[in-house]
């Protein structure tokens, strides 16, 4: 993944397990994550013995040794994003992500004032994001995955993080639950 990748409304995109996705590195304006924009759908479900990976570009997941366990290896890339159409708790129900440069629609999440809280993004099943949370802003970082008002319709499960730079989850409302 190079810059922000977006899956428009309407769209879905598929994981097969097994998958290594691989961002490159950037902060700000520069920063590369993968963004699920509101009506667009992920389904990355993998498997407890084939797991579908998020990570940096510089991970060679086959050497456990590659990348230092020292705090220059956080946020190496930015992140996964998903943008729902539950309840938003901001003024108007709907809101841009926090920190994001403004892409309309694309960076916008909430259902305004008619939140679909049984709304559905797809799956995140069996997934492990590594080394995410790239600098976008003062005090702003991407997440390992941030959920933004997704719906109960979403799958999130089994997903494992390591050595993000911000937090490797955050919710912004919605009404998914996961486990």
């Amino acid at each position: 993944i190079h810059g922000f990748i977006f899956i428009d409304s309407g769209a879905s995109l598929i994981i097969e397990p097994g998958t290594i996705i691989k961002g490159d590195p950037g902060q700000a304006s520069n920063a590369t994550a993968l963004i699920i924009a509101r009506g667009g759908k992920i389904f990355a479900q993998g498997t407890a013995t084939d797991p579908i990976i998020f990570t940096s570009i510089s991970d060679d997941v086959d050497d456990p040794n590659d990348i230092p366990d020292v705090p220059s290896s956080r946020g190496l890339w930015g992140g996964v994003i998903i943008e729902g159409k539950s309840y938003a708790c901001v003024s108007g129900g709907e809101s841009e992500v926090e920190g994001m440069p403004d892409y309309g629609d694309q960076t916008r999440y909430g259902g305004g004032l008619n939140p679909d809280c049984h709304d559905n993004s797809g799956v995140v099943q069996y997934v492990s994001i590594r080394y995410a949370g790239s600098i976008i802003g003062a005090n702003n970082e991407i997440n390992g995955l941030t959920l933004a008002a997704v719906g109960d319709g979403t799958t999130v499960d089994h997903v494992d993080f390591y050595f993000s730079l911000d937090d490797d989850v955050e919710w912004f409302g919605g009404s998914v639950n996961c486990s």
